[in-house]
């Protein structure tokens, strides 16, 4: 794309704000690079056609000529490798900066900056919501009343963004993931169960790195002391293995569309800016969800994407909870995505400066994205449209199906009862052994009690 058209390049990089990557830098390194391989076809001719002389003149005898042309000789192959050389460095640091640039976004995904310049495009549940209580405990409180969430303890084990669930909170994240994974199944997809560390060519593959590195937690290994970095990655999500399962594969046209689902924890470095953000199960560094992969034809991309947001918003419509669906514009898509759609689920007991007019807020639990071509030429994805036919790459679609925290915390606000209890929604009370409501335990340790009833 970039040699056949620089300008779309140029376009992509500044709708998705990317400020760090030079585009002409890049083109004239590419330039360079094809001029330095034709002087080397160019010096490898002359020595094939010195070296045919060579023997000419040693059969003719004419040990002079003979000399002159070894010396020649010589003088090529050391251009030869001079120029190789600086062509091969040129080519690794190419190919190190073309990772650098964004996927090409689709002619009809809105341009804008950034959410602001999103656009609703379907909402459902909102207008015949459940009546809900006057007073909604958010949460990140009800979840320490009812002790199903312990923010505390999980800071003093790991570090802040770690939690324990406990109890029924625990069995309804269990629930919650079951559930995901049986909706699915019926969708067509086949369960994968993948490695959690991955290796950084799996993240190359589906943009990871360069890019987010700094998100990502890197598996180290202890050595005398010393903490030495394998080339692995804790998987910030299942997108990551899952499609690097085919890498540099090819797959037949009877095969597609590949549908996997995979469920695995997730392990990020993100945390909130301000707020409600910071608080809570909403934005942690570990995290579980259930992943929808997708290997299709490209002609067959764009419907595909419409029913992976189908499949996944099946989940929400089972479970009663109201959501809206958005298109991202080019500026917050991301930067890997051609064309991306947000799926949120509504949290009705945080009330947020810039939330909805109705009160509440909108939390994202899936993003449901077409990649094109973009991971697949990263990652080698190919396949044959006909047995004879030449190999073509794929296309790449993925979506959450769903994050787990998040659809807690809107079960939790959104099911919540006048006395602090929250209904389980009837389609999870056959994975909770029948439990109708969460109504919580009593907590463990001296703690838990009042002053007057410690020693």
């Amino acid at each position: 794309m970039l040699r056949e058209d620089p300008e779309q390049v140029r376009r992509a990089v500044d709708v998705k704000g990317v400020d760090d990557v030079d585009v002409d830098e890049i083109i004239a390194l590419d330039e360079e690079w094809r001029e330095l391989k034709a002087r080397g076809d160019d010096l490898r001719h002359d020595r094939n056609e010195v070296s045919r002389q060579i023997g000419e003149y040693k059969q003719a005898g004419e040990e002079e000529k003979a000399q002159a042309a070894i010396e020649r000789s010589q003088e090529l192959k050391d251009e030869l490798e001079s120029v190789e050389a600086r062509a091969d460095e040129l080519k690794s640091e190419i190919d190190e900066r073309m990772l650098e640039l964004p996927n090409i976004p689709h002619e009809d995904a809105p341009v804008g900056d950034d959410e602001s310049d999103n656009v609703e495009v379907d909402r459902w549940g909102f207008e015949d919501r459940r009546e809900l209580p006057d007073d909604l405990v958010p949460h990140y409180d009800l979840g320490e009343e009812l002790d199903v969430l312990d923010f505390e303890r999980g800071a003093k084990v790991t570090g802040g963004g770690f939690q324990f669930i406990k109890g029924e909170g625990a069995m309804l994240e269990h629930a919650l993931i079951q559930f995901m994974l049986d909706v699915h199944r019926e969708q067509g997809y086949l369960d994968v169960l993948p490695p959690i560390p991955v290796n950084s060519a799996s993240m190359e593959g589906t943009g990871q790195l360069p890019k987010f590195a700094e998100d990502a937690y890197r598996v180290g290994a202890r050595q005398d002391d010393e903490y030495d970095e394998d080339d692995l990655w804790l998987l910030p999500t299942a997108e990551v293995p899952v499609t690097n399962m085919y890498r540099d594969e090819i797959l037949l046209d009877d095969d597609l569309p590949v549908k996997h689902q995979a469920f695995s924890p997730n392990f990020r470095r993100e945390a909130g800016e301000h707020g409600t953000e910071t608080r809570g199960y909403v934005r942690v560094h570990q995290f579980h969800k259930v992943e929808l992969v997708n290997f299709v034809r490209p002609e067959s991309s764009y419907d595909r994407l419409d029913s992976i947001v189908e499949e996944a918003t099946a989940v929400l419509e089972r479970l009663g909870l109201p959501y809206r669906v958005l298109e991202m514009c080019t500026g917050d898509m991301g930067f890997t995505q051609a064309r991306k759609y947000d799926i949120e689920v509504w949290a009705p007991a945080d009330d947020m400066e810039d939330g909805p007019a109705e009160g509440g807020r909108w939390l994202e639990v899936s993003s449901a994205s077409n990649f094109e071509d973009f991971q697949a030429r990263r990652a080698g994805l190919r396949y044959r449209p006909e047995r004879h036919e030449s190999a073509e790459y794929l296309h790449t679609l993925n979506a959450s199906g769903l994050a787990v925290p998040r659809v807690m915390v809107a079960i939790m606000e959104y099911y919540q009862n006048e006395d602090g209890t929250v209904t389980v929604p009837e389609a999870l009370r056959p994975y909770m052994g029948g439990t109708e409501r969460i109504e919580g335990h009593d907590p463990v340790g001296e703690s838990a009690l009042g002053a007057g009833e410690r020693e």
